[in-house]
């Protein structure tokens, strides 16, 4: 069992290893921002602790992050316990951001997939459907990137195994386009 310190340490490295991302983090900012200011919206869509981060991410757009602004349009795509049980049970998992994507993007919005291992299928599929009507793609992963590269435009995989520290890194980055995105669009 680590202690404290230690995992704290681990979390320290991963963030300082996060300086080999910065390239595609900032362009995917700036894909966010260029989205939002030609008239376009965020889709986001993760399992688990990423579907938290799609949550997080999407309220700090809508409802303010560090400056009160007009709300940015973003919808997390994992938040409608209607549809995510009544697709889940009447059609199946794998589909279940893929039906949303067909249902609310359009060319000019950007779909965030995020999956730590870049190997859920829902993620993988709801980036292909995203790719197929004319939405960018941002992927965030972790480990080796897994199967979703290929249907991104952008992809930032944190170089990390440890589910954790990807979680981590993946809000870290999240905040800091919530920052970007508030200083580069209208208020």
């Amino acid at each position: 069992m680590k202690t404290f310190i230690s995992v704290l340490a681990d979390h320290r490295a991963m963030i300082d290893n996060l300086a080999s991302c910065n390239t595609e983090i900032e362009a995917a900012g700036n894909l966010l921002v260029k989205t939002l200011n030609q008239g376009g919206k965020i889709l986001l869509c993760g399992n688990g602790g990423s579907a938290a981060d799609c949550q997080h991410i999407a309220a700090e757009l809508v409802v303010r992050y560090e400056k009160d602004r007009v709300a940015m349009p973003a919808l997390a795509l994992t938040t409608d316990s209607s549809v995510l049980t009544a697709h889940s049970n009447d059609v199946g998992f794998e589909s279940l951001f893929s039906r949303q994507v067909e249902a609310f993007g359009q060319p000019g919005d950007c779909l965030v997939a995020i999956s730590t291992s870049g190997k859920s299928p829902n993620i993988i599929k709801a980036a292909q459907v995203a790719q197929q009507k004319g939405l960018a793609v941002i992927a965030l992963t972790g480990g080796d990137g897994g199967q979703l590269p290929p249907y991104a435009n952008i992809t930032i995989v944190v170089p990390s195994e440890v589910t954790a520290r990807i979680q981590e890194a993946h809000i870290v980055i999240g905040h800091w386009w919530c920052g970007w995105i508030e200083g580069h669009c209208p208020a």
